[in-house]
């Protein structure tokens, strides 16, 4: 039987009990699932130290010597276990804390030592170190590089832990040198130069050398990736089928705005609308991301592709995570709108509006007199009807859960058109693998006139001088804001909390207003110390990450952040941008303690370096990971990576797409006998599951 097919209770040193706990920790069912558990890291067996060349450095190492002396100490469960072991001209201590009574010693004999060195008194010990007779020392044991495999705490109480999974593995190499069906055609490996299956697989779990290493886990990256592309690509072939509303003509409520702007657009933004554009009048579904840095000016390009569907006779809607993002969308664009008088209806609908007064705008909906409507989670009501919906844009769309989103697309038999907008700068390669079946629209240019956000970090010892500038600020009238990580103080982490910030602040600045805004506000409280702030009413705004997103006062010049430790870059980055929005220049502080990690100090380093999103995306991306990161995996992603990283392998995931893209366009259905292994593949990988992740991201 193939290895694929294999059930893993039939494999060598497995059994019911074991293939149990493999089923239930790491998925595994068949012997194939086994090799697919790639390890984690390998050490070299080949090398042997001196005790004398030792390093606080090293990892693992692995020394020939003798046990001169050990003794026991103590009783019982504290009992421990200390051992003199000597390699012929300096000597070391081993311990053993746990299981000391199966340690059997020996003198006079010639052991190989193998553990993790960490120095203590000026002298390195090892703590439970292997330690196995020289005349049992296997061959396998001291060439080439060991794998380690990832095993978790209910698989080491029965005895799986990594050295387990190998003797397991080790009884399937047989078998495997024999050959394995390839999941890749041969065309595609040697055009990409890759492994074959057999190889790889030999060359993960048994390598001989660095290099086969490196070239089998470059296969395994580029395949996992292929896969993913395929699926992704594969649904955006189909989805160019699905017929759309046309959208052709560019209309005289578009031409009025337009002329009326008292500014010119960017040639960025009059780029994405000419995208946007060629979509809405192809007669096929639009499905687009568009990504613009905070204050690059989407909410006007997504206001004039309002005004394209309402010159075809269609309605559309703005949707947005918050109601105090829905409320100053709707403000910007009743401005924006005034030369427009009476041709263009605006509404909002949030939870807030009574049941009262939602009842003329779900009429206006049904009778299609209201052309755009702007807000929240209301929207997606089943009471919230429509004459014709051609248009959603959905703001900030992370924070909307994936069915929440989805329920727009039923308002209609024939789905909208839809326009997914975020400030949050996608990776490059995390926005070809979440977003890669949409198109992708970047406003990379910031209106003229911006002055760029000057960054400094301070350490908090220096709040005093803060203080001062930012009386001085004030004094000059400009607002400012004071951001807090916390609401509440929390014992467990040192940090100042937002209720004791704003007293202190009260304190400091006796002779100015000062509001605060939190998550665990009622929404009529937090948008009436908005609204002060925004009207200058107040000078100072103590708040959380709720002023995060959206949150747009032209006079606020500068940002403070407590704590800024606490924070992600992307986080950062997107509360520097609630200041800058004005002529004058601009300024964000970032306070920290004088203590920091390596990666927080880089943190801190790229955010005083570069007011550059998607730079400080791409560095967010290396330092945390794409599991980590604000705005985007943080909502989820039906692809899990097991050997790939999105950080790192990013030539990888574009040759991986390249490969997909060509085997599609000659073949979109996959229906070509050369092309049904991947065809098979993806069915057995249930990429798909049962969402259509680009119509509802």
């Amino acid at each position: 039987m193939e290895l694929a097919h294999r059930d893993i209770t039939y494999c060598k040193n497995v059994g019911a009990k074991r293939a149990d706990i493999l089923r239930s920790e790491l998925g595994v069912c068949t012997a194939m699932d086994l090799l697919r558990q790639y390890p984690y890291k390998y050490i070299d067996r080949s090398r042997f130290y001196r005790i004398a060349e030792l390093d606080d450095e090293d990892t693992y190492v692995q020394i020939v010597g003798e046990i001169t002396e050990w003794h026991t100490i103590g009783i019982g469960k504290a009992q421990r276990l200390s051992a003199t072991f000597f390699d012929g001209t300096h000597q070391c201590e081993l311990v053993w804390f746990k299981g000391v009574q199966y340690v059997k010693l020996q003198r006079g004999v010639k052991y190989l030592l193998f553990g993790k060195p960490s120095r203590f008194n000026h002298i390195y010990n090892f703590v439970h170190p292997e330690l196995t007779p020289w005349d049992k020392v296997t061959p396998e044991m001291t060439q080439g590089l060991e794998p380690y495999y990832n095993t978790t705490e209910k698989m080491k109480r029965i005895g799986l832990n990594s050295k387990a999974l190998r003797s397991i593995i080790v009884e399937m190499l047989p078998e495997i040198k024999k050959g394995v069906p390839d999941t890749i055609g041969a065309d595609v490996l040697q055009k990409y130069r890759l492994m074959s299956l057999t190889d790889a697989l030999i060359s993960v779990h048994f390598p001989k050398d660095t290099l086969s290493m490196q070239n089998a886990r470059a296969r395994f990256k580029f395949e996992e990736l292929f896969f993913i592309q395929l699926q992704i690509l594969r649904q955006m072939k189909r989805r160019e089928l699905n017929p759309g509303f046309s959208m052709p003509i560019v209309g005289t409520r578009f031409h009025t705005l337009y002329k009326c702007l008292p500014f010119e657009l960017t040639n960025a933004q009059k780029r994405v609308i000419h995208e946007i554009h060629d979509d809405l009048k192809s007669g096929k579904q639009m499905n687009r991301l568009l990504q613009g840095d905070v204050g690059s000016g989407k909410t006007l390009v997504a206001l004039l592709c309002c005004l394209l569907a309402v010159d075809n006779g269609y309605q559309t809607c703005i949707m947005a995570p918050t109601e105090i993002l829905a409320n100053q969308h709707y403000e910007t664009l009743k401005t924006f709108l005034k030369p427009l008088g009476d041709t263009v209806h605006v509404s909002l609908l949030t939870g807030s509006i009574s049941a009262k007064n939602r009842i003329p705008i779900h009429n206006g909906l049904m009778n299609g007199t209201i052309h755009i409507l702007i807000g929240t989670h209301a929207l997606l009501e089943d009471a919230v009807q429509w004459k014709n919906l051609g248009l959603v844009i959905i703001d900030e769309q992370h924070r909307f859960g994936v069915a929440q989103r989805a329920k727009l697309w039923t308002k209609n038999q024939t789905p909208p058109h839809i326009l997914v907008m975020t400030a949050t700068p996608i990776p490059r390669t995390l926005a070809m693998t979440v977003y890669g079946d949409l198109q992708v629209s970047v406003i990379d240019e910031l209106p003229p006139g911006r002055k760029p956000v000057q960054t400094i970090h301070y350490s908090l010892q220096r709040r005093a001088q803060v203080y001062s500038f930012v009386r001085k600020q004030i004094q000059d009238g400009r607002q400012v804001y004071v951001v807090y990580p916390l609401i509440k103080e929390s014992e467990k982490m040192d940090l100042q909390d937002l209720q004791n910030g704003f007293n202190e602040l009260c304190e400091a600045f006796p002779e100015y207003k000062i509001s605060m805004v939190h998550g665990q506000m009622k929404a009529a409280d937090k948008d009436l110390q908005m609204q002060r702030f925004a009207s200058g009413e107040t000078q100072i705004l103590v708040a959380t990450t709720v002023i995060e997103v959206g949150v747009n006062v032209p006079n606020a010049s500068v940002m403070i952040i407590q704590n800024a430790e606490r924070f992600g870059l992307s986080q950062l980055h997107q509360l520097r941008g609630r200041v800058g929005r004005g002529a004058d220049q601009s300024f964000c502080i970032l306070l920290t303690d004088n203590e920091l990690t390596s990666d927080t100090r880089k943190r801190m380093d790229i955010m005083v370096a570069t007011n550059d999103g998607f730079r400080i995306a791409e560095a967010d991306l290396q330092l945390r990971g794409p599991g980590d990161l604000e705005g985007t995996m943080q909502s989820g992603t039906p692809f899990d990576l097991h050997i790939a990283n999105l950080a790192t392998d990013g030539q990888l995931l574009t040759l991986a797409r390249q490969a997909a893209m060509e085997i599609l366009e000659k073949d979109p259905l996959l229906e070509d006998e050369m092309n049904r292994i991947y065809k098979h593949r993806l069915d057995i990988l249930r990429i798909s599951q049962s969402y259509n992740w680009g119509e509802i991201s």
